[in-house]
């Protein structure tokens, strides 16, 4: 594996489409916060969902766990923390949301993804080559 974890920071602004009447986000959105986040760190290894598709594999949503600690309001700036944290089996990634101006931790989570085949659409019990060597051969900037 890599000297170091493989991690991420990606800031969103939470918009005014994303809060409900009291201005915090509703907690459905925070899916989406760790898509966003999850996004940019595959495009950091250089194996995004288009490379994914282009390999022969499609990596869906498994498991996802949230815990809520504090909510997330319109117009704050969150910064989502995001590691890869398992990628042998599986591709399990950490988050960890943060208000970037106090630090405050808001939320945590986790998700997880299988491959599998495009041409079959058959589950992969070992993560294919090419996702362990774009991890392995991954250099920290």
């Amino acid at each position: 594996m890599t000297d170091k974890p493989i991690t991420h920071i990606t800031d969103i602004v939470i918009p005014f489409f994303d809060v409900d009447s009291l201005q915090i986000a509703w907690h459905g959105h925070y899916v989406k916060y760790f898509e966003v986040a999850r996004c940019e760190l595959l495009d950091k290894i250089g194996y995004n969902y288009h490379a994914m598709a282009q390999s022969g594999y499609m990596w869906p949503v498994v498991d996802l766990q949230i815990k809520y600690i504090k909510p997330a309001s319109f117009g704050q700036i969150i910064e989502v923390y995001s590691q890869v944290i398992e990628y042998q089996n599986r591709l399990k990634i950490s988050y960890q949301i943060f208000d970037k101006a106090t630090g405050q931790k808001l939320s945590k989570g986790q998700t997880t993804q299988l491959a599998v085949t495009l041409h079959n659409h058959e589950l992969q019990f070992i993560s294919p080559k090419i996702l362990i060597q774009k991890i392995e051969g991954f250099h920290h900037d």
